[in-house]
This record gives C-alpha cells, sequence and structure tokens, in this order.
C-alpha cells in the first residue's frame, strides 16, 4: 500500500480485552524514517463526543515536520483502496474525513455525529509522507501518547472500550457471578461425589477440569477488563492467561468427548448386540483421539500468533480461524452420524435416550463456534465479535451442565452401563463386579 501514511510505532499498545477491534491507549514514537507504512491506530467510536487525546513530547520536531493525524472512517478508506481511479498519495490523504495538526503538547479532537457504532482508522502524517524511499536519519522521532475515548452513559468521553467491547466487561462480571455462586451451591456435593469413585470417576474428574479451566478463563478476562476500563491498557498477562485456559478446555474436552464416542463406537462394532455396552479402551479410539487433538492444539496456537488481540473466539478471517471452524463441523458431523448408528440399532430406550442427550451436548459444544461465525456476518462490524464471545461461552455452559446432568444421573447411568469391569477411554478397569440390568 504506497499511498497508506507513515505509521511506524516503537513501543507497546496495549489491546483491550476479548473483542476484534483494537481499542487502545497508546504509547510508543513515531518514527522519523518512512517505514512501516499502515494505520497507527483502530478504534470503533460511537456517539456525540468521541475523543482522540494525543500528548507528545517533542513539539519541535512536530512542527518542523508538519506532522498531524488524520482520520478515516473504515468503509471510506477501504473504498479509496479498492477505487479503479489511481489516486496518488496526496489525494488519498485530501479526502480524511477529520484531521488534526500536531503542533501542541496536549490535543483532543472530538468526534461528533457518529450515526452508527463505526471503525476509524488513525493515520500518522508528515510532509515526507509521500516521498519515496526517504530515510533522512537526523530527524527526530516524535514520542506519543495517545489515548481513545467513547461517551459514558452520561455522555462524558471517559469510556476507554471501543463499541465492539462495549458490555463485555459487565458480562464477565455476571459470569463470575454465576460461577461463584454455583460453587457455593454444587462443589460440596459434587467434591462427595468424586471421593466416592465409581464407572463415571474419570470423566467426572476431566469434566470438572474442563470447568475450573472454563472458570479460570472468564475470571481473568473479567480482571483484564476490569483494569482496562480504567487505563485503557489492562492486564495483558491476564489476557494471554484467560486464552491459554480456554486452549487447555477445548483441548482437555475434545480429548474426552472424541474418545467415549470413538470408544462407544468401536466398542459397538466388536461385541454381540445382545451383550450390555462397555466403554473400553482401545489403541484405535486413543490414536483417532490424539491425532485431532493435536490438530486443534496446533490450530489454536497458530490462530493466536495471526490474531495478538487478547481474545479466546478471534475473528474468522484468518487461515487457522477457517481451518478451525472446518475441523469443528467435521467432528460435529461425524459425532452425530457415529452416534446416530448406534442410536438407530439401540432397542433399549433408555439407552436411547442417554446417547440422544450425550450427542445434543457434544453438538453443541462443536458447533456453536461455527454456527455463531456464521450468524455474526448478518450484524454490522461492531457486533460480531460480541456475538460469537457471549455466544459460544453461554452455549458451551450449556453443554457442560447438560453433559453433568447427563453424567451424575445415576439412575439413568446405571441403566446404560454394565458396570462390568467397565473402563472409560481414560481410566484403568475400575474393578467394579458385574451387575447386569439388561
Amino acid at each position: 500500500d504506497g499511498a497508506a501514511a507513515v505509521a511506524a510505532l516503537r513501543g507497546r499498545g496495549a489491546a483491550a480485552g476479548a473483542a476484534g477491534a483494537q481499542g487502545k491507549t497508546l504509547r510508543g514514537r513515531f518514527l522519523a524514517r518512512g517505514a512501516g507504512r499502515g494505520a497507527a491506530a483502530r478504534f470503533q467510536f460511537h456517539g456525540d463526543h468521541a475523543v482522540l487525546y494525543i500528548r507528545i513530547n517533542n513539539v519541535a520536531a512536530a512542527v518542523e515536520k508538519e506532522a498531524r493525524l488524520h482520520l478515516f472512517q473504515a468503509q471510506e478508506w477501504l473504498k479509496l483502496q479498492d477505487s479503479t481511479k489511481d489516486h496518488s498519495c496526496g489525494e488519498k490523504l485530501s479526502k480524511a474525513q477529520l484531521t488534526m495538526p500536531m503542533n501542541l503538547t496536549e490535543q483532543n479532537l472530538t468526534v461528533t455525529q457518529v450515526p452508527y457504532p463505526e471503525t476509524w482508522y488513525v493515520f500518522y502524517v508528515d510532509k515526507f509522507t509521500c516521498e519515496e524511499n526517504y530515510e533522512n536519519s537526523e530527524s527526530e522521532d516524535i514520542p506519543f501518547e495517545m489515548v481513545l475515548l467513547n461517551p459514558d452513559a452520561e455522555g462524558n468521553p471517559l469510556d476507554h472500550f471501543s463499541a465492539g467491547e462495549s458490555g463485555l466487561h459487565e458480562f464477565f462480571f455476571l459470569l463470575v457471578l454465576a460461577y461463584f455462586v454455583a460453587a457455593c451451591i454444587y462443589a460440596q456435593s459434587l467434591w462427595q461425589t468424586l471421593k466416592k469413585g465409581g464407572p463415571m470417576h474419570t470423566v467426572l474428574k476431566v469434566l470438572s477440569t474442563v470447568l475450573l479451566f472454563q472458570a479460570g478463563s472468564v475470571f481473568a478476562n473479567y480482571l483484564h477488563f476490569s483494569s482496562y476500563a480504567k487505563d485503557g491498557i489492562g492486564v495483558p498477562f491476564m489476557g494471554s492467561l484467560a486464552e491459554l485456559c480456554d486452549i487447555v478446555c477445548q483441548i482437555q474436552m475434545l480429548y474426552l468427548l472424541l474418545s467415549l464416542c470413538m470408544g462407544w463406537m468401536i466398542g459397538r462394532m466388536k461385541k454381540s448386540q445382545s451383550r450390555p455396552l462397555q466403554w473400553d479402551s482401545t489403541p484405535a479410539s486413543t490414536g483417532i483421539a490424539v491425532v485431532v487433538v493435536v490438530t486443534q492444539s496446533i490450530l489454536l496456537i497458530w490462530e493466536q500468533f495471526e490474531d495478538t488481540n487478547h481474545h479466546s473466539y478471534h475473528s474468522h478471517h484468518s487461515l487457522a480461524s477457517g481451518l478451525l471452524i472446518g475441523l469443528r463441523v467435521c467432528l460435529s458431523l461425524s459425532l452425530a452420524c457415529g452416534l446416530y448408528q448406534i442410536i438407530r440399532v439401540e432397542r433399549s430406550t433408555l439407552k436411547r435416550e442417554f446417547y440422544i442427550t450425550f450427542a445434543k451436548g457434544c453438538i453443541l459444544w462443536f458447533l456453536c463456534h461455527p454456527s455463531l461465525a456464521t450468524i455474526s456476518v448478518l450484524f454490522r462490524d461492531y457486533q460480531r465479535e460480541k456475538v460469537i464471545t457471549i455466544g459460544v461461552i453461554l452455549c458451551q455452559s450449556i453443554s457442560m451442565v447438560i453433559l453433568y446432568r447427563l453424567f451424575l444421573s445415576h439412575s439413568l447411568y446405571w441403566e446404560v452401563s454394565s458396570l462390568s469391569s467397565v473402563t472409560l477411554p481414560l481410566t484403568m478397569a475400575s474393578g467394579h463386579k458385574s451387575r447386569h440390568y439388561f
């Protein structure tokens, strides 16, 4: 993009939490050499009194270079880039919706009459921007601090969150509160159930571990957002920790669900239909689960490198995100087909009910992200990441509740399981004596 404004930044910029737009407090330097072409900042303004505040420490250098900021609405900028006309660098920059010369130590620029929330690009421009191959080692850099603010509920420009992030802080607070209340009510009884052991012991342990990592991700995101609400920077470590917890959560849940399903299907092929179903670990079921888990792990880590914003459910425009969504769709379809084959030939009503409920939990867990990513295209740009983030967390929480109720339901599981040397895909033989109900 030869006509883009010079925006080479050196220093740190703190990305904000779990949304796609990069609402930031930025600290760094506008470099003297003409490198790093692109936008200095990207933010989703809304309301009538949004503000861009900038403070520079080298006013003399800024005045000498005729430094200024150009603000473009994202749609208008993209139209310029896609235009069939061959606009020169100067012509493109002249079409900026707002400009601000940087000739004072501290300045504010008010963005008014924004009809609906939309993304704006902020470009740094000086008199050398459109010169090809310009490099002047004697020219001084310009240290700066840039703060982008939206109006709060009272109309005062004090809100660090972009339009795409508004409401997520409150959402994570409510989730933390819900986890706390649920822990107070159910933690003791769940702990007692785990201490008793039994054929469902390993599954419940893995589910509980997944729940702990899920809660840890939510709590880390809440801490990050709480800090970000105060300074526009937040705690990037907490954002990274939330992503790590979510990755571990996704990997563990995938291995659990996949190994169970593969164990059932392979066990079904080997056993007589008249015998009660036993969940046996086989090299084939373990191997398939490990291969898929490793594939998802690679894609999740790759996605983190492609999108450095601190959030667990990234934009699905990158290659890694697209492949990850495709993998989840394939998993949902394959597990649904496998469980359907089991349900179709199953004569026991209780067993069919068990498998159907399990299938609902599996498909909801795997298919919620691809479905919400598809649905999100119907919404405006600033709403998409919120739809995906909130929707996926709620759907996967519902999936956890379905699976917990299923595996804690002794009256149903006791009928489905033979309880004769039951071996789950993730455990050793339990040694329970045979008690056949069929």
